[in-house]
């Protein structure tokens, strides 16, 4: 029985609290103007994995005006957090936004396409992320993620977001666009990809707009 329904995330955003009263306006702008951030059970969901695993470096692909990197640094107080976007004027709310927050000193805006940076981060040979958060362009996921690759430690988890597509990936029934048909096409193929892959567990879940979590193995649990 589909227990996901209108009622439900209703009552399930009723039991939602805010991280702080300056977040809380971030979150509030952002949905007055409809610049697309994390939903709040995403927010939730997000926010008690990261308590959990205590990642020290974090990195997200796909900033907007910075509220989901706000998220992470008030909750990982000691992390390293680096975002991608690539829309100037985003980066530059998420700057004054992460400033005005207190938590410029711990979280990189950079801007660009992700796909070039994340290539110029592997480049780099920097020290590895231990957390991962994929919420840009859709059908880049599977690009990201082989750059990804290059740049985690073992058991490190990567959470990629909207991989439901507003209930496109799961029935072509939800189609209203060509453009559409090629976003599922890709994320199907994304979706089965990461839940093949070897050294690597993934779960699909209806949180938001569909949430994968995968947590990478070591050599020796494969």
């Amino acid at each position: 029985m589909n227990i996901i329904n209108e009622k439900v995330t209703q009552y399930i955003d009723g039991k939602y609290q805010s991280l702080s009263c300056a977040i809380d306006d971030i979150r509030l702008s952002a949905e007055a103007r409809k610049i697309p951030i994390i939903l709040r059970d995403t927010e939730t969901m997000l926010m008690a994995l990261v308590m959990s695993i205590k990642p020290e470096r974090i990195l997200e692909i796909g900033t907007a005006i910075g509220y989901s990197a706000a998220c992470f640094a008030e909750v990982c107080h000691e992390a390293e957090i680096t975002t991608i976007e690539s829309r100037d004027i985003h980066c530059e709310e998420a700057r004054k936004n992460l400033r005005r927050l207190g938590f410029a000193d711990r979280v990189t805006v950079i801007e660009g396409d992700a796909r070039d940076v994340l290539k110029d981060l592997a480049d780099a040979e920097e020290e590895k992320y231990d957390f991962v958060f994929i919420d840009a362009a859709k059908n880049h996921y599977r690009e990201y993620w082989d750059q990804i690759m290059k740049l985690v430690k073992p058991d490190s988890v990567i959470v990629s977001d909207n991989v439901l597509l507003d209930g496109v990936t799961v029935s072509d029934e939800y189609l209203t666009t060509r453009r559409d048909r090629t976003s599922m096409m890709r994320m199907r193929e994304y979706l089965d990809y990461i839940t093949d892959a070897d050294g690597v567990y993934t779960s699909v879940l209806p949180v938001g707009d569909g949430l994968a979590v995968s947590v990478l193995k070591r050599m020796e649990q494969i």
